[in-house]
């Protein structure tokens, strides 16, 4: 996966939103919360929230270590090098949407729910 593939993959996902954050990172969103950050280095590192189980996993394989700030809300960082496959990629980015979207108020995914219907 590079850049590219990963700004167009982030955006196919429903509701997402991209934009450039701290004048260094694509940051991609929904509801307004970060799901994926990438810096626009040639070497991929993409942060992203992973599951509560996958999190001490993850975090002890190559080219993976808890995201820096945000390792608490059990978000990691993972390098290109890690070796996943892009089905691995788009599994976790898209895992990592689902779970901000869930932890959205009720009421707000509703909102989104019914704009889906239309």
């Amino acid at each position: 996966m590079n850049i590219e593939s990963l700004r167009e993959f982030c955006l196919s996902l429903p509701h997402a939103t991209g934009d450039v954050k701290w004048g260094a990172d694509i940051c991609f969103s929904f509801g307004g919360k970060m799901f994926c950050v990438s810096g626009f280095s040639k070497l991929l590192h993409v942060s992203l929230k992973v599951t509560d189980e996958e999190f001490e996993e993850m975090s002890s394989r190559h080219s993976i270590i808890p995201a820096p700030y945000a390792a608490r809300y059990k978000w990691v960082l993972i390098s290109e090098h890690a070796g996943l496959t892009d089905k691995q990629w788009k599994h976790y980015i898209t895992q990592s949407h689902e779970l901000v979207k869930n932890k959205l108020p009720k009421k707000l995914q509703k909102n989104w729910y019914k704009s889906e219907d239309r």
